[in-house]
């Protein structure tokens, strides 16, 4: 997993309008990076619902948010319509992100092994370094905790 000090990996993805944003479309700003397992589910919803209550408090301080899940364009264009998200999420349907951040892993369900997204939180500054990870991340409060880092 990229922890502290290390730098945004290059990236390319799709948004909910089927734009392309790129880490270059970044340089210079302050941003979270969240990835969460699944559009629509209960985490996910508390999640991104959360960001996007505190969203004006976030362009307030110049910070941009980035949902980032394995789920395709349509799911996402969905997804931000129905949870009414001011933010970008991206489609990372082949997983290149998720494992290029290591949040991409075995993960346990009732018993079950599978691979899935690690819910983990990624706080990069404007030359493009991590400052801050948060790992194992529980949704309810996450996004005033982010912004309480950003503001320290």
């Amino acid at each position: 997993m990229l922890s502290v000090g290390d730098s945004v990996p290059d990236f390319s993805l799709k948004d909910a309008k089927g734009n392309m944003v790129k880490k270059s479309d970044l340089k210079g700003k302050k941003y979270v990076v969240y990835f969460y397992p699944r559009d629509f589910t209960p985490g996910c919803t508390t999640e991104a619902a959360e960001f996007a209550h505190d969203y004006k408090k976030f362009k307030n301080a110049d910070i941009e948010i980035i949902g980032i899940s394995p789920d395709d364009v349509e799911s996402h264009k969905k997804f931000g319509e129905k949870m009414e998200v001011p933010f970008i999420l991206l489609a990372d349907t082949e997983t290149e992100m998720a494992k290029k951040f290591g949040v991409w892993g075995k993960k346990q369900f009732m018993g079950r092994e599978y691979m899935g997204v690690n819910r983990t939180t990624f706080l990069i500054n404007e030359k493009g370094k991590i400052i801050k990870v948060f790992e194992k991340v529980k949704p309810a409060g996450h996004a005033q905790e982010v912004l309480e880092v950003f503001k320290n």
